[in-house]
């Protein structure tokens, strides 16, 4: 038995007997009539290219036809547009009548269809155009209603992500949590975290005027360990650094547990106290009880301002949105006025955020003469001289009240908080907290509306006219605003300290990836309370 199959593939099968030895019929030449039959697989791909090129073309159309007419003022000036750039007399009559009717809609102001119907997509208006043959002022209408009705959902969507975003920069992460109950639990059951600090033959450091004190006010533990870590791996004699950090009573035995159980360096002091352990006059606290009460009256004045308008998407009502932040009410924050009060003995001190970075050595800064003045600071000057952008009076104080316009410049520099030297001494001989409460109770007295929430702006007040200008690489700030502020990588690395200022904390997911590098690397996460909390 013989089987031929034809090279044009399985079309003939001749099974003939062995026996007989006649060659089989020669193929049938190839026909050279076409074949006519269409093929479902060439028509497949035709059908969905034509499902998605039509309806972007369609869209396109639509949006070159709105754009060009809200470029006219009225329905003269675009009589000489045309849909297409041919000649086509009805394509230019189609699209002359379409931008008339669409400038007619605009100068109604209405935003429904002709028949009341609204239209929530783009799907639903060919849709309903195909179903119900209309005349081009309603598409006219119909169209503009599903554009003003999409500019609607995007500006509620954008206030909505700038409302989540506030909210998430006011959250404790779960990591930073953890690692407070694990260092408590640490203190109560382990000795060595309960050691005093510092070590008794360095007790005589917190006061002796030879070595370099630095101090926090601070309840993040994670945030001052970063502080602390970067300042003492930059310094080029980090045996004369001493450290005071003052936290509040809550934090305190975590904190404490903290350095007692993870030492920075073998010769660094490191002093950690609670606002429970220093002993006030009853005068002092009452200023401090007295201080505190106006700041949060002045917050939830301007909270409640807040929460009855009309929020939209502006520069201003995000400015106010960030000032409302609860570190606004931080008793830590506000105590920064009371330096020279938490450190009687001290002469000179350098106050340093928790939300910063040291990069360089800080000894040339202690070496500074200021002049007679009580702090030294750095303007916003990274963008040249005499320019503070974003950075003047006019951001923190109501200059709309003559009390503040006859006393103060709008437009001049505010000098950044962060990172400062303090001289003490000058600090209690110009009475620099007197000043402070006088302010607050001019602000009380004229109904809480001389400034914004927070200690920036009665500080600025009181320490007006005892500033003295540093040089601006000793400081940048801005790296936790939103949007990133744009620095340059060398203005970075030559920076003696980073001031993630702003409500996007290193810390937070919602930190700058560009610039969180520089905060983690001082992160020990070799330690194992943050490997069991999983601070990544």
């Amino acid at each position: 038995m013989n089987f031929y199959i034809s090279t044009t593939g399985i079309k003939k099968l001749t099974i003939s007997n062995s026996a007989a030895l006649k060659p089989p019929p020669p193929p049938p030449p190839p026909s050279t009539v076409p074949n006519r039959r269409i093929s479902t697989r060439s028509i497949l791909p035709l059908l969905l290219t034509l499902a998605i090129v039509l309806p972007f073309c369609f869209l396109r159309i639509a949006f070159f036809v709105l754009e060009s007419a809200a470029a006219c003022s009225s329905s003269i000036d675009c009589s000489g547009w045309t849909l297409f750039s041919g000649n086509d007399d009805a394509s230019s009559r189609l699209s002359e009548e379409f931008l008339r009717l669409m400038v007619d809609s605009k100068e109604s102001g209405s935003v429904g269809s002709g028949d009341g119907d609204g239209v929530g997509s783009f799907n639903e208006l060919v849709k309903d155009m195909i179903s119900k043959p209309q005349d081009m002022r309603a598409f006219a209408f119909k169209t503009k209603a599903m554009l003003q009705a999409m500019e609607q959902k995007l500006k509620s969507a954008r206030k909505r992500e700038s409302v989540y975003w506030h909210l998430a920069s006011h959250g404790i992460p779960k990591g930073l949590h953890c690692l407070s109950l694990k260092l408590a639990e640490e203190y109560a059951v382990n000795a060595k975290a309960r050691a005093r600090l510092p070590q008794p033959e360095y007790v005589s450091r917190l006061t002796d005027p030879f070595f370099r004190h630095v101090v926090l006010l601070t309840d993040n533990i994670l945030a001052a360990s970063v502080v602390v870590s970067s300042a003492v791996r930059n310094s080029a004699d980090p045996r004369k650094l001493v450290f005071h950090i003052v936290t509040d009573k809550k934090t305190y035995t975590p904190m404490h547990a903290w350095f007692a159980t993870n030492s920075v360096h073998d010769s660094v002091v490191v002093e950690v106290k609670g606002l429970h352990q220093f002993d006030w006059s009853e005068d002092v606290n009452s200023r401090v009880h007295d201080m505190f009460e106006i700041h949060r009256l002045i917050w939830k004045r301007y909270y409640n301002d807040f929460k009855e308008a009309n929020f939209g998407f502006d520069g201003e009502d995000q400015t106010q949105l960030d000032v409302l932040s609860p570190t606004s009410l931080s008793l830590l924050n506000h105590l920064r006025i009371y330096v020279h009060e938490l450190f009687p003995d001290l002469k000179k001190v350098v106050f340093l955020d928790d939300d910063i970075v040291v990069q360089h050595d800080m000894s040339s800064l202690w070496d500074m003469d200021l002049g007679g003045n009580v702090v030294g600071a750095v303007l916003d000057s990274s963008c040249g001289d005499g320019c503070c952008p974003g950075r003047t009076y006019s951001h923190y104080l109501n200059f709309s009240h003559p009390l503040i316009s006859s006393n103060f410049d709008p437009d001049r520099c505010a000098w950044l908080h962060g990172m400062n030297i303090f001289d003490l001494e000058a600090w209690r001989k110009m009475n620099i907290t007197s000043k402070y409460h006088q302010w607050l109770k001019h602000n009380l007295n004229s109904g809480l509306a001389l400034w914004l929430p927070g200690e920036l702006a009665p500080s600025l007040m009181a320490f007006e006219d005892h500033m003295y200008p540093i040089d601006s690489s000793w400081q940048v700030a801005g790296l936790g605003e939103r949007p990133l502020k744009i620095i340059s990588k060398e203005i970075l690395q030559d920076t003696a300290v980073i001031h993630f200022s702003g409500p996007a904390k290193p810390w937070l997911e919602i930190g700058s990836p560009e610039v969180r590098n520089i905060w983690h690397k001082h992160v020990n996460f070799s330690n194992k309370f943050i490997r069991r909390c999983r601070i990544r």
